[in-house]
């Protein structure tokens, strides 16, 4: 007796019927993901490599230009203070004790009570109109540290600038994932992360200028300093409104065809674009998600030895007994090392797969090294504390796989823009205690500064090993539990916006 031969199912087969079901749950509403009508469409297009190629390569030339600024420019005004310290402005305030640490720390309160606002806004609304409006307000407080003559004063323009500088890096960090795919994520968020150091470098030239100055000018020197960062910040957030797409399915520098193949290659990060509506299960997903725990105990424990190395840098170098404008100078060194350590781990981890966390544990590792030398090399040996004070600036790069392993890693908008929030917020109350282990009256050694820097480098490592264990584990699990990844389906549950616990097909990059 013949058997009856049963038709094979194709890969766009089972797609459909996965979709179908997912329809069923959601009833089949759409508006609200970002990009699926074009990652419908685009379903069934051929797109050659070279094609693929071209679309990444205006993205390049448009998106990274405008995040890499956006950035240097809230890292600029943020620690301008840094430089400010230099041209006397405690005494212009009249501040005692440790009322300037307190300026310091207080754009990291606001920081953190601006970040869930923005974030919600930046996923509701159109990306880059939330970025160019905190970009205005943001410069607009700079300008008015200039009229903070008080320590209450000071304290409140601090505080209102972190409000509206919380919209950059988290809003950046999930925009990233909207247009790069997997393998080009780290690249891309070093490059223009790497703004950070580059800002160190460009503010320390400021300052070097502004010191040639005569100390008794009008307008004060240290207000020279902010009314022209301010100014600069007040005419970018005009380019990000003008030039800044919000999403690829809405980028002007695209055609349509380009739009479409720019969706497509973003689905296959298995995380979707972003989703206009808030999901409390998946908000709630956030919390008890151990890679996110990990990641904010690693940011936290790095945060405050970030926050005595980007306020308190220009102090602790001079104390080694430079002048104010050898200071600087050699300040940009470290900011050197920052940019060089950043795109060196950026190249590595776009050209040797899974080498994210082991490239920042080898970060991890220099960063332990120095800051041990920082503290037990004898004070006479100068250079030896100054270099190995440079070289705990590659810090940032454990930092920046931290907030890659979020847009990368992380399935469903609302747990990955929640998941952002709780890092920033680590970041936010770990810099803000940072300003409080640097004391006056340990200078010039700093011991509290320096064993601070210590513990959270090694705290930070130990979080990151732990990170790698536990996604090598989750993936090999996973296969033995489901078999080997359906990639199409992967790519549909992301852009139905299925964190990646949902999505059984999802694996990590590790």
């Amino acid at each position: 007796m013949a058997t009856k031969l049963q038709p094979v199912a194709s890969p766009i087969d089972s797609i459909d019927a996965h979709r179908t079901t997912i329809d069923s749950k959601l009833g089949g509403a759409h508006e609200n993901e970002v990009g699926y009508k074009e990652y419908l469409e685009g379903l069934d297009m051929v797109v050659s490599d070279a094609e693929s190629r071209h679309v990444r390569w205006k993205i390049d030339l448009v998106i990274l230009p405008i995040f890499l600024v956006t950035n240097l420019l809230q890292f600029l005004d943020r620690s301008a203070i840094n430089y400010a310290n230099l041209f006397d402005y405690p005494d212009a305030l009249g501040l005692e004790g440790n009322q300037f640490n307190y300026v310091v720390a207080m754009v990291y309160a606001g920081y953190f009570f601006g970040q869930y606002p923005c974030g919600w806004l930046i996923g509701r609304f159109k990306a880059q109109r939330v970025l160019a409006i905190s970009c205005a307000l943001w410069g607009f407080m700079v300008i008015m540290t200039t009229q903070a003559r008080t320590f209450g004063g000071a304290l409140a323009v601090r505080f209102i600038m972190g409000l509206f500088e919380a919209a950059v890096t988290p809003g950046l960090t999930l925009m990233t994932g909207w247009w790069y795919q997997r393998r080009e994520i780290p690249l891309r968020q070093c490059i223009w992360y790497s703004s950070v150091g580059l800002g160190g470098i460009v503010g320390s030239y400021i300052s070097m200028g502004i010191s040639k100055m005569p100390e008794n000018s009008t307008p004060a020197r240290w207000e020279v300093l902010f009314y022209v960062l301010g100014g600069v910040t007040i005419l970018w957030s005009i380019v990000i409104y003008v030039f800044l797409p919000d999403a690829p399915s809405n980028a002007r520098f695209l055609n349509e065809r380009e739009r479409i193949i720019a969706v497509k290659r973003v689905s296959q990060n298995e995380t979707g674009i972003k989703n206009k509506t808030f999901n409390k299960k998946q908000a709630v997903v956030a919390f008890y998600d151990p890679k996110l725990i990990l990641i904010w105990c690693s940011v936290f424990a790095a945060a405050i030895p970030n926050g005595v190395v980007n306020s308190f840098s220009t102090i602790i170098i001079a104390d080694l007994g430079f002048s104010d404008t050898k200071t600087t100078q050699l300040k940009s060194v470290g900011d050197a090392v920052q940019i060089i350590a950043l795109l060196i781990s950026g190249a590595i981890t776009l050209n040797i797969p899974n080498s994210r966390l082991l490239t920042a544990t080898a970060a991890n590792m220099l960063c332990v090294t120095c800051a041990a030398l920082m503290a037990y090399l004898p004070r006479s040996n100068t250079w030896g504390r100054l270099v190995s004070f440079w070289l705990v600036n590659a810090q940032s790069v454990g930092f920046t796989v931290s907030l890659i392993t979020v847009s990368s890693n992380m399935g469903g908008y609302t747990h990955r823009s929640m998941a952002s929030a709780l890092v920033f917020t680590a970041y936010c109350w770990g810099n803000f205690a940072g300003p409080f282990v640097v004391k006056d009256s340990e200078a010039p050694n700093y011991p509290t500064a320096t064993a601070g820097l210590l513990a959270g480098y090694a705290i930070k490592m130990g979080c990151h090993l732990l990170l790698l264990a536990y996604m090598f584990v989750m993936n090999r699990r996973r296969d033995r539990k489901y078999g080997p990844p359906n990639r199409e389906r992967s790519d549909e549950a992301g852009m139905r916006d299925m964190t990646e616990f949902e999505n059984k097909d999802f694996r990590y990059v590790l």
